[in-house]
């Protein structure tokens, strides 16, 4: 992954926040079936799966990468895009990285995680898990947003200008 790529990501991003910004509380906690329940939960979801994966996981940035459901119900949508502005900034860090270096292996528990089994990755992989994991979620956001009535703006990567 190069920063282009990743500049599509966050370019992306920004549409579906930006959108979601003219939600109000109600649409924004509106409870649905299936995903993370509603919008506000799946967007601090998607942007943990960054605090948590790389800032925790591989960094060891943060502690406490997640936010427990009770702190998310006190998010507002500036809370939440600053909650991706520093996953932007693990992400960025990594990039940094020399490219072969991302192929190194990681072995070790997740603090986050209860079961405390050891766990083997690669940067690379942790990396790419949570992009496409952003991406899987902003789907089921979109499909929300139809269930709110919106259309959804488009997010298509094709687009985007270069």
């Amino acid at each position: 992954m190069e920063y282009a790529e990743y500049k599509w990501v966050r370019q992306n991003r920004e549409i579906l926040l930006e959108q979601c910004s003219n939600l109000n509380e109600n649409e924004i906690s509106k409870e649905f079936d299936f995903g993370f329940q509603n919008i506000k939960k799946s967007l601090v979801h998607i942007a943990g799966c960054y605090h948590a994966w790389l800032g925790s996981f591989v960094l060891e940035k943060t502690e406490r990468p997640l936010f427990t459901n009770e702190e998310i119900t006190t998010l507002d949508i500036n809370d939440i895009k600053q909650y991706f502005l520093e996953a932007d900034q693990y992400v960025e860090e990594i990039l940094d990285r020399e490219r072969n270096e991302l192929d190194n292996r990681i072995h070790k528990t997740a603090i986050w995680k209860q079961d405390n089994q050891f766990i083997e990755k690669t940067i690379r992989q942790l990396l790419f898990h949570s992009i496409t994991h952003e991406y899987h979620h902003k789907g089921q956001i979109v499909t929300m947003l139809r269930m709110l009535g919106y259309t959804p703006n488009n997010t298509d990567v094709l687009r985007l200008s270069i």
